[in-house]
């Protein structure tokens, strides 16, 4: 199975990956060429960008959430058009902890044979480049830095140091990213805003693919990803088992604004086990989708838009009866502070939610319980997820335990009954197929009753 790739990375997190990355897309596409991409770790942002701005295919890749092999079989599976360009998350190096391999970009992209452009920020430096990017090579073990690319620094002085680079390290320069005032994507939460948030984004990403298509060398880029490694999948998503049913039960799938965060391999297991997915908002509709045996609120920004959920009180009776009546319910972060009596805004100001779940989520103003957990329900059944919110509340449930994979922290969490999980975790499904199975059995014990 051979397939164009490459990595995108850097020595850490604010050098330019996602302009970049995001640039190399639309470069692409503006030169006929189909590109996919991948984000590496449990990021939402990145990938919504990719799709919603670029009309790019995008996934995310983890290798904590899933071990080497199915990660491999996850990315033969979702690849698809010329070339598949994955991003990286924070350092090149930095995983689990910041401190161990597993989960970094580079565990990724050894489990994928990967070839990596590391992106260097090279403003304000000259020869110090050279030192910076030899230390990432003497500990790149597995040879998989193939080039370089100078962000932040003008065309000439890249000029001048793209044969120093070549000559004394070995290793190709393909260009520079001029330094530009006009590009320009602002943060919320140390993650970016939502694409629709952002004005003019689709013109910056235009002006992005031009600088990137004039200064460096889009056919060296295509011939490193182009001589990428044959990728031998040993093992086809491994113990998942999908189930072919021609009369698929439905599944409610809150999408708007305030609900948009979804893996795409969550949603796509879900359809694989006969779940048909439909979408309605909590925003703007008044009721749920008919015939339904499940419900899904994902995470996103709920409270941006606090007054308008909870002036939408046919639409909070209608989730409340539902889960009265027992409906299987997969609630993760803003998904569960929405179930819950009231959400305080950052001012202290109160807003009625669905009230399903008795409490109240309140502005912390610092990241609460922040990184990869391992979720246990107490019954042999573990899924691992990730938590990155600012909100807490003050009845998280105590049905599951979460760890976490450096030290010995846990805690309670989630609300676990009627095959429901409620709670602030955001759950990998391939980390573990048997809760797919485990959720769609339920779903159709709710529809048979």
């Amino acid at each position: 199975m051979t397939i164009p790739r490459i990595m995108i990375a850097a020595p850490n997190s604010g050098s330019g990956k996602t302009t970049i990355t995001c640039g190399l897309l639309q470069a692409l596409k503006n030169a006929g060429k189909n590109p996919c991409s991948f984000k590496c770790g449990p990021d939402y942002i990145d990938p919504m960008y990719h799709r919603q701005v670029l009309g790019i295919s995008a996934g995310n890749l983890d290798t904590f959430f899933t071990d080497k092999q199915k990660t491999v079989s996850i990315f033969a599976e979702e690849a698809e058009g010329d070339i598949a360009v994955i991003e990286g998350v924070m350092g090149l190096f930095d995983g689990v902890g910041g401190i161990q391999e597993m989960g970094s970009s580079y565990d990724v992209a050894n489990a994928l044979e990967c070839p990596i452009v590391l992106v260097v920020d090279a403003r304000g430096a000259g020869r110090s480049v050279l030192a910076q990017i030899k230390g990432f090579l003497d500990y790149d073990k597995y040879n998989l830095i193939k080039a370089v690319i100078l962000n932040k620094t003008s065309p000439g002085f890249g000029n001048i140091l793209k044969p120093l680079i070549e000559e004394e390290l070995g290793i190709t320069c393909l260009g520079v990213m001029p330094n530009d005032s006009q590009i320009l994507v602002s943060s919320r939460h140390l993650g970016l805003v939502l694409p629709e948030e952002i004005p003019g984004l689709k013109e910056q990403q235009n002006k992005v693919a031009e600088l990137l298509a004039e200064n460096i060398s889009m056919d060296e880029l295509l011939k490193i990803a182009g001589d990428a490694n044959e990728l031998v999948e040993k093992d086809s998503h491994g113990e998942i088992e999908y189930n072919v049913n021609t009369n698929p039960i439905r599944l409610a799938v809150a999408r708007d604004e305030a609900f948009c965060f979804y893996y795409r391999e969550n949603l796509r297991m879900l359809q694989k086990n006969g779940v048909e997915l439909v979408e309605f908002s909590p925003l703007n509709d008044k009721s749920l989708p008919e015939n339904i045996s499940g419900l899904l609120l994902g995470g996103g920004y709920p409270e941006n838009y606090l007054e308008q959920l909870s002036a939408n009180t046919q639409m909070k009776a209608a989730i409340k009866e539902a889960l009265e009546s027992g409906i299987p319910t997969l609630a993760e972060c803003g998904g569960f502070m929405y179930l819950l009596d009231e959400i305080h805004d950052k001012e202290g100001a109160s807003y009625k939610m669905v009230g399903a779940l008795k409490g109240k989520a309140y502005w912390t103003g610092r990241l609460v319980r922040f990184g990869y957990v391992t979720i246990d329900d107490n019954s042999g059944m573990e899924i691992k997820g990730h938590e990155f919110h600012y909100y807490d509340t003050d009845n998280n449930g105590e049905d599951c335990v979460a760890t976490k994979p450096t030290g010995s922290r846990s805690w309670a969490c989630i609300h676990h009954k009627n095959g429901s999980y409620m709670g602030f975790a955001h759950l990998y499904y391939p980390s573990n197929p048997k809760f797919v199975s485990n959720f769609v059995e339920a779903m159709k014990n709710y529809g048979r009753n």
